[in-house]
């Protein structure tokens, strides 16, 4: 039966939408790659610019090339910062790095900085699945809205005694979004969280993304694939 001719066709997209759909589809993969290489170039020259004007000319690599090579500086800082690591795990290393820090904590401005600096890189560069132990749900700020955490530990001693409960009482970190090193820790009962499966770097992302970013999920696939399944 052929349409009758009231009945609207559908209209084709024009050539401005098509250009608009092909942007946007590459703009998603070219946006994220690009700003990617521009931030890790220029954390490369800012490296540069503080290493290099340290570095005796003689020692210089640019005083024999003759040319500004981008990265220098980052190879110096990394080759230093990985021999003073080696030093430090040894004997006279951690001795001198305990008195020197005996000698920082004397300075009252200086221990404050000090130990506020070393305090954050020791918890940015510390092990996530050390620090954590596994990634769930928890209803908060009030009932029937949930929120994701991640258990750090069981409660002990004072906290564990004085909460009214029967049940292990755990202690849980809700990181904010975008910036998951902020936070908020809990006292629960175990038995107040839903387990996830997820891992704590796709839980992490996300938090990160804001909701947009999700690890698959196989129980999920077969449960759409039941429904879309023959009548």
């Amino acid at each position: 039966m052929k349409p009758s001719s009231d009945q609207e066709q559908p209209r084709r997209p024009g050539l401005l939408s098509y250009l608009r759909t092909n942007f946007l589809a590459g703009l998603v993969v070219v946006a994220p790659i690009s700003i990617t290489i521009y931030i890790i170039w220029g954390a490369i020259g800012l490296i540069d610019s503080w290493v290099l004007p340290l570095v005796p000319d003689r020692y210089n690599p640019q005083t024999y090339l003759g040319v500004n090579v981008h990265g220098i500086g980052l190879v110096i800082f990394v080759v230093f910062t990985l021999t003073v690591g080696y030093l430090t795990r040894g004997f006279v290393g951690n001795w001198i790095v305990s008195k020197g820090e005996q000698i920082v904590a004397r300075l009252p401005i200086v221990r404050t900085v000090y130990n506020a600096l070393k305090q954050i890189l020791e918890t940015a560069f510390a092990d996530r699945e050390k620090l954590f132990q596994q990634a769930c749900l928890v209803e908060y700020p009030r009932p029937g809205l949930w929120a994701i955490a991640f258990i750090s530990s069981t409660a002990k001693g004072e906290i564990s005694h004085k909460i009214p409960n029967d049940d292990k009482i755990v202690a849980i970190f809700i990181p904010t979004t975008p910036n998951p090193t902020s936070g908020f820790i809990l006292f629960l009962p175990v038995s107040s969280l839903i387990m996830l499966d997820m891992s704590l770097e796709s839980a992490g992302k996300v938090v990160i993304s804001a909701g947009l970013v999700y690890p698959p999920y196989e129980n999920q696939q077969e449960t759409v694939l039941a429904s879309n399944g023959p009548a």
